[in-house]
């Protein structure tokens, strides 16, 4: 069959979605194309079964903390894990059945289920059908990289694709890469009461930049299982099991959890044909203002473009390629404020601008310990550090890496705050509260200050906010408030913050 669309989808993941609503608005005559699972990598095996594996393990956790609560009992408490993994895929299926319900489930012929190969960069072939089409979209999404020399271990290797789909998980695991993945599902597997090494060819976890972050990351994480970072894993046999070989170092185990990275979904697509190449995991001269490949009518967006999207980046390349591939001449589009969350306990985060992207020399920076925020404490959970990057000549906020209780929120603040180009001192203008997690990040952006040239001081900039007719009938000083009358001082006292 030959059908001609004005916009041919390949994948029905997050991006291509999210590039659907987009043709929609313009013209209805597209398709969307999709081999293999349906449900979005998110929804299936990404971000919300490893939050629910990461939720059951650190309420788990908790129990260690009861004893001194006064609360008896816990050392009775057990956990059976195939009911543990029958819980998370139960509620995965619950996410990936609201994803095709709100997509799929009723698009009709506009939806073809199969794996589409290019002829030409505006023909493609799919299920018996050629498809000629004005402008396609490559959403085709990510997957677990397994190094081809592991490969050979069968079904003693874990990732994400396959981690759920267990009935059991064995008593002794390593964790082969310590990234953002690697991490949270290190600390699942250990609370989980699962003997766990975490092996890091790299001296950082989790992308962490910031020096002294990061040392702080490797302290907190080391206190729970063993972390092996700065020598490449050698696999082997051993009998029944594996020997995990880095540097000096050895470990017999069950089975490997292979976290070294995610590749773009770009073979049989025929990209050869079409004079493309595959540049380290992504494909060579595509434009990321725009997401055009060349001059050719493709757009790449979301995993399958190999920038290490996240759910959020992935719905916002989806736009951007859908609005791009209805338009005449596509529009350039300005990125927004990046940041990663890992939702280990305690979370780590950075925010704008990485630590080897800062000007050192025209960088300051505002520190905090999370050992003595109040919240933190009654939390039972006050180890970590916030580094808040300020310019020094202007006082902006470039950018934050830490590592902390709840600094999922903490990021959400810093990268509205960067996106709307806020300084130290307008964050320190914000209202705070007591006792939250946010104090942490009010005493950092209060040594960052200290740090900024010719920044005002808190009390200069205080009286500086209040408003004229405020100041004109009162004084500030030493912390006293004298009103010109008993009338005027009455009512300013009570509009004081």
């Amino acid at each position: 069959m030959r059908i001609k669309v004005d916009v041919a989808i390949i994948g029905a993941g997050h991006a291509g979605l999210n590039a659907v609503k987009e043709v929609r608005k313009v013209t209805q005559n597209f398709v969307l194309i999709n081999g293999g699972d349906l449900g979005t990598t998110c929804a299936r095996v990404g971000c919300m079964p490893s939050k629910l594996a990461l939720q059951v393990a650190q309420d788990y956790q908790r129990r260690h903390l009861y004893e001194r609560y006064g609360i008896s009992g816990s050392d009775n408490m057990q956990i059976d894990i195939g009911q543990t993994l029958e819980h998370i895929r139960d509620i995965r299926d619950t996410f990936v059945d609201l994803v095709l319900a709100n997509s799929t489930d009723d698009m009709g012929e506009e939806f073809i289920a199969g794996y589409a190969e290019f002829l030409e960069p505006d023909v493609i072939r799919v299920e018996g059908h050629t498809l000629y089409a004005k402008r396609v979209i490559i959403a085709t999404g990510s997957r677990a990289y397994v190094p081809p020399q592991w490969q050979k271990f069968g079904d003693r290797v874990l990732t994400s694709e396959n981690l759920f789909e267990q009935v059991d998980l064995p008593k002794k695991i390593a964790v082969l890469g310590l990234g953002p993945i690697g991490v949270e599902i290190s600390q699942v597997l250990h609370r989980l009461e699962l003997e766990v090494t975490g092996i890091e060819g790299f001296t950082n976890i989790s992308r962490l930049e910031d020096p002294e972050v990061n040392r702080v990351a490797v302290e907190t994480l080391a206190r729970e299982f063993p972390i092996w970072l700065g020598q490449p894993a050698e696999i082997e046999r051993q009998g029944d099991r594996l020997k995990v070989i880095a540097g000096e170092r050895s470990i017999e185990v069950d089975k490997l959890f292979v976290s070294v990275g995610r590749i773009p979904n770009l073979e049989g697509l025929g990209l050869e044909r079409l004079g493309l190449e595959i540049e380290g995991r992504g494909v060579h001269g595509f434009n990321p203002a725009t997401l055009q490949v060349g001059d050719l009518p493709l757009f790449i967006a979301g995993d399958a473009n190999g920038m290490n999207t996240t759910l959020q980046g992935a719905r916002e390349e989806g736009l951007m390629a859908g609005y791009n591939a209805v338009q005449e001449r596509p529009a350039a589009f300005k990125r927004k404020t990046r940041f990663t969350i890992v939702f280990s306990e305690p979370n780590i985060v950075t925010v704008g601008s990485r630590w080897s992207e800062l000007d050192q020399e025209h960088t300051a920076i505002g520190q905090v310990r999370f050992g003595p925020v109040g919240r933190a404490l009654i939390m039972g959970n006050n180890r970590g550090m916030i580094r808040v990057y300020g310019d020094k000549r202007n006082g902006k906020i470039l950018g934050a890496s830490m590592i902390g209780p709840r600094c999922e929120h903490l990021a959400h603040l810093l990268a509205w705050s960067i996106e709307q180009g806020l300084g130290v001192v307008d964050m320190l203008r914000m209202p705070y509260y007591h006792p939250v997690i946010e104090e942490a990040l009010q005493d950092a952006l209060h040594d960052l200050v200290k740090k900024i040239n010719n920044a005002p001081s808190e009390m200069v900039d205080f009286e500086r906010a209040r408003p004229s007719w405020y100041r004109s009938t009162m004084k500030y000083s030493t912390g006293t408030h004298q009103g010109k009358s008993r009338k005027s001082h009455q009512y300013a006292s009570r509009i004081l913050p």
